[in-house]
């Protein structure tokens, strides 16, 4: 089993889902700094399969863990559409299953920024969710299971970025990617916007929203407010082997299902709950010149 440990055998026990995603990871490699009395049980494939319920229960009843961190999902909007019932089978079944089982223990669940339309931006958490998309359902039908239980938190994050084990999950490696393969030039969206945001940044404020038992929902996202555009302009300057030149356009301009223009999270709420303050990402990357993004 894949089980790393922060603490002694006499601390409280921590399950993280999906430990070798993006932020699962980022909570899993930070749990030392960020919850030192915490041990960590890192959950992946190589455990066993999430979508095997009884073998959920039965390491469930195992281990007794004291809280369950679960961003084990179907997370991308492509993905969802592509196989609708296996998104709402991993997404919304399977964090129902996890919900229950953690009945009595804090659980936090991670959805996202895309449970809004796009129409208004700086969304609060009391505001009326709208998905235009299979991915944006399947997560807010999962919130609406969270929320039944008092005890259960959920978070929603935008675009996280940073070091993901297999170098395809963070958008920033999407985008390096991307550009590295395009021969003839990048459009970027100037009229579509998100709230980019470190995973280490998101990894320190759930782990410290965790900690204080806090429960409902908390927008968890960077504090600047970015076109896609204006990302690709910052983290060009970060990676100067690049060569591709990005140019700007309009996502209403292009084919394609609707999108959701500006689906900006309004932070203030995390904000005022947090020992230290979220970042944006302009400023981010500025104090941390050598971190990997």
């Amino acid at each position: 089993m894949a089980i790393s440990l922060s603490g002694s055998l006499t601390e409280p026990l921590a399950w993280i889902t999906g430990a070798n995603g993006l932020i699962g990871n980022y909570l899993v490699q930070t749990a030392p700094q960020f919850a030192p009395r915490w041990r960590v049980r890192a959950l992946t494939r190589a455990d066993f399969d999430l979508l095997d319920f009884a073998a959920i229960r039965r390491e469930f009843k195992n281990d007794q863990p004291q809280i369950v961190i679960h961003c084990a999902a179907i997370s991308t909007v492509a993905d969802a559409q592509k196989n609708p019932a296996l998104a709402r089978r991993v997404n919304v079944e399977l964090t129902q299953l996890l919900a229950e089982l953690a009945a009595e223990i804090p659980f936090i669940f991670f959805s996202t920024d895309l449970v809004f339309d796009g129409r208004k931006g700086n969304y609060a958490e009391t505001d009326m969710a709208n998905p235009l998309h299979v991915y944006g359902e399947t997560k807010l039908a999962a919130e609406a299971v969270v929320l039944k239980n008092p005890r259960h938190l959920v978070i929603r994050t935008s675009l996280n970025g940073g070091a993901s084990p297999s170098g395809n999950r963070a958008f920033n490696e999407h985008l390096r990617r991307a550009l590295q393969s395009a021969e003839q030039g990048m459009t970027l969206f100037t009229d579509e916007f998100r709230n980019p945001i470190p995973a280490v940044e998101t990894a320190r404020a759930v782990w410290e929203l965790a900690q204080k038992n806090l429960v409902g929902i908390f927008h968890v996202a960077g504090a600047e407010k970015l076109s896609r555009l204006q990302i690709g302009e910052l983290l060009i300057k970060r990676w100067p082997e690049i060569k591709t030149k990005i140019k700007s356009g309009l996502a209403k301009d292009f084919p394609g299902p609707p999108r959701a223009l500006d689906t900006s999270l309004d932070i203030s709420k995390v904000q005022k709950s947090l020992s230290a303050p979220l970042p944006g990402l302009s400023e981010w990357l500025v104090k941390n010149p050598n971190e990997p993004f």
